[in-house]
């Protein structure tokens, strides 16, 4: 089995149920997006949303991705950093419960929150202060820390710190690493652009998007982006929600579908859509069968409020896992 790295921003999530949308508009943060807001701003959500239903748990995009990976039973790492606070602890705690070989950098500042907001059609709103996290920089990062490891799993959110991605990519490709990439969100995609397109360019072999995120990377509609998409690296996933994703590696093209499930938060979706394909990877799966997990394991996610799952949930899927790769 494939050993997997993953690199991101050690967040702990506020999951928080809204009643109506009036919290998003008195903010200023536009529905399904992901907002970087300072201390005092972040302060203000949380207070005006101090008396609805909230739950706290450890994330961060590839957080998420890792520790669904470990749950499943691969072997993972993850570097990131955090504060020398109760919040960090937190995290710490909850992603070695999992299994994750944690590489954390203990900082004076707080530990890094995102506030999800949770609307009535399941829509979610991040409104995240990276606090410890932003302060992960590229001389943080040491060639041995990558050793060992086959695939490097990136969240485009670090893409704020151009330098910071290009050096971990350039360690994983002098370790012989295989590169993956989440877009994260299609306002990040759009403020960032061009330097989305070199690192795709000269570093990634796996590339993750969704429907929003591939058409300000392209400009085009998903159906023609796809093969645009192709062009530029060795694997492309398309996730797109309710009707599925498409795979294109080369020549084959695999469209898998969603699953049936009751909706009840899309929070972490993406992400274990991401640990699902990548646990199928790492064990060598075809494409249909790695498509296959990552569908199971975002509508698994998808029926429970947050992005981690119980180790009752964890037993279902692997159960699944285990009867899909006998019929294949």
């Amino acid at each position: 089995m494939k050993r997997i790295l993953g690199i991101g921003n050690a967040l702990v999530d506020i999951l928080t149920l809204l009643e109506g949308d009036y919290i998003l508009q008195e903010f200023n943060l536009p529905k399904g997006s992901m907002q970087l807001v300072d201390k005092e701003k972040s302060e203000g959500i949380k207070n005006a949303t101090r008396f609805l239903p909230r739950k706290l748990s450890s994330g961060g995009s590839a957080a998420n991705t890792i520790h669904g990976l470990a749950m499943l039973g691969a072997d993972t790492g993850f570097i990131g950093s955090i504060g020398r606070d109760e919040t960090g602890d937190f995290f710490e705690n909850d992603m070695k419960r999992a299994g994750v070989n944690t590489i954390l950098i203990r900082r004076n500042s707080v530990t890094g929150t995102a506030i999800a907001l949770i609307s009535a059609d399941t829509e979610r709103t991040f409104a995240t202060h990276l606090g410890a996290a932003i302060e992960l920089r590229a001389c943080d990062l040491k060639p041995i820390l990558f050793e060992g490891y086959d695939i490097l799993y990136l969240e485009g959110y670090l893409i704020n710190d151009f330098q910071f991605v290009e050096t971990a990519c350039r360690y994983a490709r002098e370790k012989g690493m295989q590169i993956a990439l989440d877009l994260a969100s299609y306002n990040v995609v759009e403020a960032h652009l061009n330097s989305f397109k070199n690192i795709v360019k000269d570093y990634v072999d796996i590339l993750f998007a969704n429907e929003q995120e591939t058409r300000e990377f392209t400009g085009l509609e998903p159906e023609k982006a796809l093969p645009e998409l192709a062009k530029l690296c060795e694997m492309v996933i398309l996730k797109t929600g309710s009707e599925g994703s498409w795979i294109k590696r080369g020549d084959e093209t695999v469209r898998i579908r969603a699953i049936p499930v009751k909706c009840v938060d899309t929070t972490g979706a993406g992400d274990l859509y991401a640990s699902g394909f990548l646990y199928g990877l790492s064990t060598g799966s075809s494409l249909e069968v790695c498509g296959t997990i990552g569908s199971l394991m975002a509508g698994k996610v998808i029926e429970i409020v947050g992005a981690r799952m119980d180790m009752d949930k964890f037993h279902e899927i692997k159960t699944e896992i285990a009867f899909l790769a006998g019929n294949k």
